[in-house]
Formats: structure tokens, sequence, C-alpha cells
């Protein structure tokens, strides 16, 4: 319903020749690869790339990339399916640190270059959202990791899009399509899909003078935490 709504409102119907004032200074765009099987959900998902390109919004020029590959640890074999949709061989996930060590490399990242370190400078923005709304949280919660603020809140390249040009696209491929941007290496390769959103994100600035802000948070109820999970979280905190 709020789809056909955007439809029909489109933001495009706002003034464009004024320059709009971006929320944040940095786009963090991620896109996560995980497990697969064909026609069935792997339980528990795992993943198995995690890579973030960071764009500036003061010139829209790529300022850094974080990028590596995750080996699974509860189905540390790949099926055939998952390799032929993601291009992930299973030597590639071999030597691979486990989620664990990735993750906290990768927060030590983003603390290190400061992407965080004042309020509204930076904001993950994800195609959908599974990436942070599902298989974080699910991945953390495996690892009993406490999954940090920052990761609770983002841009949704999707919604974004529909505010845009009036259009809800099903997919990446279906936003390159509609703007008429070439793609960019392999479909549900998490780094070049994190290349063609990246593309999507300049012409969408470009021709629709885009403003990228928030649109989904985590909550409870979203992720439907069993109880255990909050204990689990509320005593970490207290530690």
């Amino acid at each position: 319903m709020a789809h056909r709504i955007l439809q029909r409102y489109p933001r495009t119907m706002i003034n464009r020749s004024r320059e709009v004032v971006q929320k944040f200074e940095y786009l963090l765009v991620m896109d996560f690869e995980a497990t697969c099987e064909r026609d069935i959900v792997l339980k528990p998902q795992e993943i198995i790339e995690l890579p973030c390109a960071v764009l500036s919004t003061c010139d829209w020029k790529l300022k850094d990339m974080f990028h590596t590959y995750v080996k699974p640890r509860v189905h540390p074999t790949l099926t055939p399916f998952c390799t032929e949709l993601t291009g992930i061989m299973q030597e590639t996930v071999d030597d691979q640190p486990y989620f664990a060590d990735v993750f906290s490399n990768f927060c030590e990242w983003l603390i290190k270059e400061g992407y965080f370190d004042k309020p509204e400078k930076s904001s993950f923005v994800t195609c959908g959202n599974w990436d942070l709304k599902i298989m974080l949280p699910s991945q953390c919660d495996l690892d009993d990791i406490t999954l940090p603020d920052q990761f609770k809140q983002w841009i949704e390249l999707k919604h974004i899009f529909c505010e845009s040009t009036g259009y809800y696209p099903k997919s990446l491929k279906d936003m390159l399509v509609r703007l008429n941007v070439p793609l960019k290496g392999h479909l549900h390769s998490g780094i070049d899909d994190v290349k063609n959103m990246v593309s999507v994100i300049l012409t969408l600035k470009e021709k629709y003078n885009t403003q990228f802000k928030i649109t989904s948070s985590l909550t409870t109820s979203a992720i439907s935490l069993s109880k255990t999970e909050i204990t689990r979280n509320v005593l970490k905190k207290n530690t």
C-alpha cells in the first residue's frame, strides 16, 4: 500500500532546481552474501561476503572500501547453487576467518576511520531491508555478538528509488535497467552489487536531486526477538 502511495506522489514533483542538503557526510554502501540452497532457506544462513564502500556526499567520490570473505561455521561447505549464484568458490572462503573475527575487524575499521564519531556523519545503505533487518541480527545472535547501535537504522535504496522516481523496483537489476545504467560485474557478487548500488546512488543524485535519508530501523518487534535473545543482550550491556 505504501509503495502505491509513493508511486502516486513521487518526490520528483518537488522543485529540483535547488540542491538538496544531504543528511550524511558519508554513505556506507553495504551488501551481504550468505550461504544458500536452491528452493530452501538454510538454517542458519551465514554471511560469506562483507563489502562496504564509502561514498562521500561532499564530492560524490568513493573514499574507501572494506571487503572480505567469511568462512561459514555451521555449514562450512558451500552448495553448488551458492557458488553458481554468488560466484564465490569453496577455496575462496576456506582460508578466511569466521564471522566473529571479520565483524570485529569491520567495526574496528569503522572506528579507526571515524565514520560514526559524531551524530549523522554516516549511514549504511542497503539495497533492501534483508541485510540489516534479518541477516546481520541473525548472524550476530548465532555468534553471540551484541549488535552495535550504528547498525540499527539504515537507508533502503529501493525505498529511496521509489521516492525519487515514483516506481518501486523489484531488485538492483531493475533499478539499473530503469535508470539505463550498465551492469558492472556479476549480480549477487557482494562487491559487484555494492559497485552497482553506488552507480544507482550517483544517478539518482544527478537526475533527481535525491536526498539520502534514513528509511528503516531495527526494532525488537520487527525481527521477533525471543525472550532469550533479549535477556542475553541486556546481560551483555550490563557487564
